[in-house]
């Protein structure tokens, strides 16, 4: 070979070997970038709120959403999807890709009273949600006119069952937890509470302001107000402790009904077979917000008290809660109709 050609040689695998170097190069940015674009949350995440806005729950899930968006430095955006006792939004979440850009504002009502009382559920609450964690639990209560006369739970215990007929109680509809709690209540006591379902909690409480019904069972956001006026009496709470907003108003247990604790949840899930280590991620997240001061007072504000859960905790509160309260509906004979 002649020296012409050896440098020849030289140059080539010169260049073979630099081109080789610049395939491994681009080869491992490529790498670097797919993993990069592959780190969870990489864009916005869609919370599906099944109600229409501006009640305790969409207002509460519009509170998370904004304190999730700030801890995981990715938008949640807040988009309502209303309709049939939140089963409209619910199936949009069962429906969705489980990759992790989808969640559920999740309510009790919707997960484990709906499946009893709808004829032809298009969900199924076990197979087809993965449970993230519980937000917390919006506290409901007893309250009466101020002109009945009763003082405590028992009080109003007896005189249903003095009164011909019994005593009405109004809730906001058919199969909400107030309705299960009132049915629950007469099954565990004897107690004669009629119910009288309304489209709305709003106007019951009007109405036992009027004297039209003697007692409402309802959410304590919704009460609150009423309750400082005067313009209702509170009886009992249905939480497992006194609810801070109302210090001085003693819950079911205190007042003689033993391990009787009937509340609303609100917690967020995801559509099932989202990976693991996603809902672990934003079980932490959520966890990191509620206990912060600032968010957890204004989920106080709000009724709701903050509660903190692994997945699996949060899994079989739901499974838990989905039994019990199909053995009330069923006894009560609850039915839409």
């Amino acid at each position: 070979m002649n020296q012409i050609s050896n440098i020849t040689l030289q140059s080539r695998l010169s260049s073979l070997g630099r081109r080789a170097l610049l395939s491994l190069i681009t080869t491992a940015t490529l790498v670097g970038l797919a993993q990069a674009q592959d780190a969870y949350p990489n864009r916005a995440i869609r919370l599906i709120v099944p109600f229409v806005p501006g009640g305790v729950t969409d207002t509460s899930g519009r509170l998370i959403a904004d304190a999730l968006s700030r801890r995981i430095r990715q938008q949640v955006i807040v988009e309502n999807k209303p309709g049939a006792s939140g089963n409209i939004g619910t199936v949009m979440v069962k429906n969705a890709d489980p990759d992790g850009y989808t969640m559920l504002l999740g309510f009790d009502g919707t997960l484990i009273i709906n499946p009893h009382v709808f004829p032809n559920m298009p969900f199924d609450t076990i197979k087809d949600f993965a449970p993230i964690g519980e937000i917390g639990d919006a506290a409901t209560i007893l309250v009466a006119n101020p002109k009945l006369p009763v003082k405590t739970l028992m009080d109003v215990i007896n005189l249903s069952k003095t009164t011909p007929n019994g005593l009405a109680f109004g809730t906001s509809g058919v199969g909400g937890d107030p309705h299960i709690a009132g049915e629950r209540l007469n099954i565990v006591t004897g107690s004669k509470l009629v119910h009288v379902p309304y489209k709305g909690g709003g106007q019951a409480l009007i109405d036992v302001e009027g004297g039209v019904i003697p007692l409402v069972y309802t959410a304590v956001a919704g009460a609150y107000q009423h309750i400082q006026s005067g313009s209702i009496k509170p009886i009992a709470v249905s939480t497992a402790k006194r609810v801070p907003s109302l210090p001085d108003v003693p819950t079911f247990i205190e007042s003689g009904v033993p391990d009787f604790v009937v509340s609303s949840w609100v917690g967020l899930l995801m559509p099932a077979n989202t990976p693991p280590a996603i809902v672990n991620y934003m079980n932490k997240a959520l966890n990191d917000v509620l206990v912060d001061q600032d968010v957890a007072a204004k989920l106080e504000k709000l009724g709701i008290i903050p509660t903190v859960t692994t997945p699996a905790e949060f899994a079989k509160a739901i499974k838990d809660g989905l039994a019990q309260n199909g053995e009330i509906v069923k006894a009560a004979n609850i039915k839409l109709e």
